[in-house]
């Protein structure tokens, strides 16, 4: 499959309480986004990646990709769905609508090769497409808006959606395109095409995939990373 990747990087990260975005951080000797890019340029066959900044950013200049051949930048949106969009609209530009693109998060800096090579071969599988992601292991409840428990949920089917998420060019584009049209709360890219009436194939991911939301997840994709030797000073 020709494959190609998508990066939304235009949000601004509030709740980690910095004047900084959240994806220029420093971690592990170099920033969030750079490590996240190191490792998606590492997947076999890769044609290039769409990073989606905001209009005014200040940063992106400063990293050691921003003039890589590879890498592309276009304007992010008002929403990520409007971001991912803008992205899938620049790719167009170079590849066709029956390739293959992963959306993958800026944020999600731990995210390991080996899972990214079990979403492609679901791929394969799966002309829907396929997300990371991993089964709940804990009891989850269910609240009201005074967060007084409603019901105990059935785990067994339930997963925690992880990013990369791959599909069909076209398809994706369609979904989103259709959903936004809709004014539907598209809170990832395979909601978009859940909405549209495709099932895409859920893999199993490691937890270590985390997204960098508060000030402490900095901290624990830094072990993550130490730990397993990928940090960029050594």
């Amino acid at each position: 499959m020709t494959l190609w990747c998508v990066v939304p990087a235009a949000g601004e990260g509030r709740r980690m309480k910095s004047s900084t975005p959240k994806q220029y951080l420093p971690l592990s000797g170099s920033s969030v986004i750079e490590t996240t890019l190191t490792t998606l340029l590492k997947v076999q066959d890769l044609q290039g990646i769409v990073v989606v900044l905001d209009t005014d950013d200040p940063y992106w200049e400063q990293t050691r990709f921003h003039d890589h051949p590879l890498i592309h930048r276009a304007h992010g949106g008002s929403e990520r769905a409007n971001s991912v969009l803008s992205g899938l609209d620049s790719l167009l530009e170079l590849a066709a609508e029956d390739d293959w693109v992963m959306v993958h998060d800026a944020a999600r800096p731990c995210v390991r090769i080996e899972d990214i090579i079990r979403l492609q071969w679901a791929c394969e599988q799966n002309p829907h497409g396929a997300i990371l992601g991993m089964q709940v292991r804990d009891t989850m409840k269910i609240a009201d808006q005074q967060q007084s428990i409603q019901s105990t949920a059935a785990r067994e089917n339930l997963w925690h959606a992880f990013t990369p998420q791959m599909f069909p060019l076209g398809l994706l584009k369609s979904a989103l395109e259709a959903a936004l049209e809709k004014g539907e709360s598209i809170t990832d890219e395979s909601s978009a095409m859940e909405m549209a009436g495709f099932h895409p194939q859920l893999v199993q991911g490691e937890s270590d995939n985390l997204k960098i939301t508060n000030p402490s997840d900095l901290a624990l994709a830094d072990f993550y990373l130490t730990r397993r030797g990928e940090r960029e000073c050594e």
